[in-house]
């Protein structure tokens, strides 16, 4: 019997020690959520919003996370009672000795380059050494702004006139009635995001993952310019320098992969921005999830991080059509099985 037990302990710690590995990587992975609209209703519990956030996918394979409440503004408290207390707190444990990524979605990503232009002065005023932050993989970035924000606002403030339509691609978008509660909402609107921050000095490479599908039925679509993945367009997912309908990350790739010349494409960029992966089934939501959507193209198949260290997706070429009519398409390798999510987490390195 004792050698039972004694095998079946080793057993679990073998297996404990086995997951542990397998979730192990080279960089420390911190997690910066995005708007919670139903914050915006009832204020509820910060951290566990933060956490139910990510359960998707991430959340198991994390380190940390920054959590912050979508009824405040950025410059405000959320830097004062939120981002700097968790960044203080980095520094003093030399948490991101090794190197640290942040992971974000949606408005993470301009509330990652509010702390990327401000932490190490932040820092250093205390006292205490700025982070080591290799680079940002920004799924769905917001930071250069929503359409949705300008409208939500607008009609708030009441300088937009109320219709069915309006409603019900707010109601889609923030899951219920708008209230007066606008918080970082008017940090999402597009003028405003693309003032916040716009030229950090840091040249931490930011590593964009777009898509391109709607999850309500394109009511939302409707407001926003170019394409979008139902709540932000692809001038701010992309990473462009400027507001515009733009089709794709790519002058050479669409968005369904297929190689050829794209004339209305990003064409600039915010300093320091990468277009790496291009999804035109995954929608705002679906690209944090575990399941495939369909498969993703690259914008670009390699970036080097801050660290020197490269991000590299493997990736074939797929013909279609015939004759005249025949195409060639850029795929990702594994995509046709994995999510977007997990491509990306494949991706970082052991």
């Amino acid at each position: 019997m004792n050698i039972i037990k004694i095998s079946a302990a080793f057993v679990a710690l073998c297996f404990a020690l086995y997951s542990t590995a397998a979730y192990s990587k080279e960089y420390k992975i911190v997690l910066i959520h995005g708007l919670q609209p139903q914050q915006l209703i009832s204020d509820g519990n910060v951290s566990e919003s933060g956490q139910n956030y990510w359960q998707g996918y991430w959340a198991d394979l994390s380190d940390a996370r920054i959590d912050w409440p979508s009824y405040e503004r950025i410059e405000e408290k959320i830097a004062t009672d939120y981002l700097w207390p968790k960044l203080k707190s980095f520094s003093e444990s030399n948490f991101c000795s090794p190197g640290c990524i942040f992971v974000t979605h949606s408005a993470g990503d301009l509330v990652a380059r509010y702390i990327i232009d401000n932490q190490a002065t932040w820092l250093e005023n205390a006292g205490l050494a700025p982070l080591n932050i290799v680079a940002t993989f920004d799924i769905a970035g917001a930071g250069g702004g929503s359409e949705l924000a300008d409208l939500a606002v607008s009609v708030a403030q009441a300088t937009e006139s109320w219709t069915f339509i309006i409603e019900a691609a707010l109601e889609a978008w923030l899951g219920g009635q708008l209230s007066d509660e606008m918080g970082v909402l008017h940090d999402l609107k597009v003028n405003n995001a693309r003032h916040l921050s716009p030229l950090p000095d840091a040249r931490i490479p930011r590593l964009r993952f777009v898509g391109d599908a709607s999850e309500y039925l394109g009511v939302t679509s409707l407001f926003i310019q170019g394409h979008d993945d139902g709540v932000v367009g692809s001038h701010s997912s992309c990473g462009g320098n400027r507001q515009g309908h733009f089709g794709s990350c790519s002058t050479q790739v669409a968005f369904n992969g297929k190689i050829s010349n794209q004339s209305n494409a990003v064409s600039g960029f915010m300093p320091y921005h990468y277009p790496m992966l291009m999804g035109e089934d995954y929608s705002h939501g679906s690209l944090l999830e575990p399941k495939q959507q369909g498969k993703v193209t690259p914008a670009s198949n390699q970036q080097n991080m801050l660290s020197g260290e490269a991000i590299h997706f493997d990736t074939y070429t797929q013909t279609s059509g015939w004759w005249l009519w025949k195409s060639n398409y850029l795929y990702v390798q594994n995509s046709k099985n994995d999510s977007m999510s997990t491509l990306i987490y494949d991706a970082i390195p052991n």
